[in-house]
Parts: structure tokens; sequence; C-alpha cells
């Protein structure tokens, strides 16, 4: 009977899990789920079959320590899914530059290593607007994400200082399409699209995360969006039991605004038949592993 351990923090208290629809799924097949904070101390890894990485979402607090406890995971007997090598890719967004190497449209980017007040103020002219967006370059939640505007920007110099004293992080436009239209989630489970959703911000914010006032909606994708999505996938250095690839319109064309690899929700509870795909897509990895 396989077992899996299904890597989380410890207090998600504020935050919207979905991971437990798919217990029943697993358990309906003959496998066991237990769920395991990563902060765990002294944890056997090699108990479990498989660690697959979920709801991790402090981790870009204590990125150091989060990659050591993967790197333990893989070293045990346990296999980790996602792929370390393929989440050491993902974990800092310079992945986006590797996907516009290989003719993927992504949104530009400035990148810079630690606090500008020069690189804020040339964004503005780079882009040709009047509202920017700053991020850390390894990021979660929409922490420490800042829309900014040209005449008030200023007003925020001394946070940004002490949020990016010794961070790299990274600038792009403000697409006013996040706040018109919404940003578009596809998720796919061994390679194979399961279900696709739109997100929208409140009134009055930029943020489309549950957490901030999202409102999320399942909808059907067209095939110009599932191109670019799977362009995306192909680019990756390794295939990905589960990938969410987040679409926003950028000058009247798709384009990828991340490529999550590591613990992205699913968002199982908007499509009844999602967690059953995750599960047989785990499932088909397992038996081909036995093989």
């Amino acid at each position: 009977m396989p077992t899996i351990a299904m890597l989380s923090t410890d207090n998600l208290e504020d935050f919207f899990v979905y991971d437990e629809l798919l217990i029943p799924h697993f358990n309906e097949r003959g496998w066991q789920v237990e769920t395991v904070s990563w902060h765990a101390k002294s944890e056997d890894w090699s108990r479990f079959d498989y660690v697959i990485v979920r709801s991790t979402w402090d981790y870009q607090q204590h990125a150091d320590a989060f990659v050591d406890c993967l790197k333990e995971i893989d070293s045990s007997t346990a296999i980790l899914l996602n792929p370390l090598p393929l989440m050491q890719w993902n974990i800092e967004k310079f992945y986006l530059n590797d996907l516009q190497g290989k003719g993927i449209n992504t949104v530009d980017t400035l990148w810079c290593d630690a606090f500008d007040s020069d690189a804020i103020k040339d964004a503005f002219a780079h882009f040709s607007t009047d509202t920017i967006v700053v991020k850390p370059v390894l990021s979660a939640n929409a922490d420490d994400t800042f829309k900014l505007t040209k005449q008030h920007w200023s007003m925020r110099e001394e946070e940004l200082k002490q949020v990016f004293a010794s961070r790299r992080f990274m600038i792009q436009p403000f697409l006013n399409s996040v706040v018109e239209e919404g940003e578009y989630s596809l998720f796919y489970f061994g390679g194979q699209l399961s279900h696709a959703i739109k997100k929208v911000p409140q009134r009055g914010d930029f943020r489309v995360q549950e957490e901030h006032g999202g409102s999320l909606f399942l909808v059907d994708v067209d095939e110009t969006q599932q191109t670019i999505a799977q362009h995306a996938l192909d680019a990756m250095p390794l295939p990905a039991l589960y990938a969410r690839v987040d679409l926003i319109r950028y000058n009247n064309q798709w384009a990828v605004m991340e490529l999550e690899l590591i613990e992205p929700s699913l968002y199982f509870n908007l499509d009844d038949a999602s967690p059953a795909r995750f599960v047989n897509a785990m499932v088909m990895y397992h038996e081909k592993g036995c093989q």
C-alpha cells in the first residue's frame, strides 16, 4: 500500500486549503495519506513512498531552510514531487527568462539585485507607463508586492528600501487587464489539462489571490491559451506531476505571468472531478515507475 506525505506548514488558518479533497480518492485506491509540516524536526521521510509538496505557503520567508528540507527529502528513499531540480529551477522568477528565450511570450521584466531608487524611476520610462509592480524574485501569495504610481511612489521609498535592502526583485508594468479581465490559471496533472479558472481581484485591489479578496471562477479556455500553456510546459527542464500556468492578456496577446511548480493552490474545490484526475495522474506515475 503506497504512502504519501503531503508537505504543508504549521499554520494555515489564514489560507484556503483544498488538498484534503484528494484524500478520499487516494484511500479508495488503497493509498495512505498523511499531512506533514515542512518544519517538522527529525522526520523520517523514508517511511513514505512519496512526498508531494503542497501547502508550504510560508517557504518564501525561510527559503534556505525550505530548500534544505527538500534536499533532505530528496536524499531519503521517498520520491519528491515535483522533482527537486525542477523546483530549484522554478523557485526564483528568473525561469521567466528561460521561457522568453524559448520564444514564449512573457510580461516584460526588469531585474534588480538590491533596492535602487533610480531603477524604480527609470522603470516608468522604460515601460512607458505611469504604474508599475515591484515584487521579490522569490515570492509567494503576493507577499511584499507593491503597486507603484509615478506620481506617488516616493511616499513608499523607505518601505521599499527596507523590504528590498538585500533581496533581489523584479519590476513589471502594471497591466490593466488584471482588473478589467482577470488572470487565468490552467492546471495540468501528469501533463494533461485538468481544469482552468479565472481570478479577478476585489474592487480597488490588484491581487487575485483568495487571501486578498479575489474571486475565482471555473472557466473554459480556448486553443490559443492551451497552446501557450503547453509551450511553457514543454520548456520545463523536467516533467511535472502537477503544474499551474498563469496567463494574462498583454499587448493584445496571451502571456505567461507565472509557471507554478512548487506549491500552487490547485483549486480542487472548483472542479468536482479534479481531485480524481490528480489521483489518477499520481497512480499512473507510480505504476510507470514500478514497471
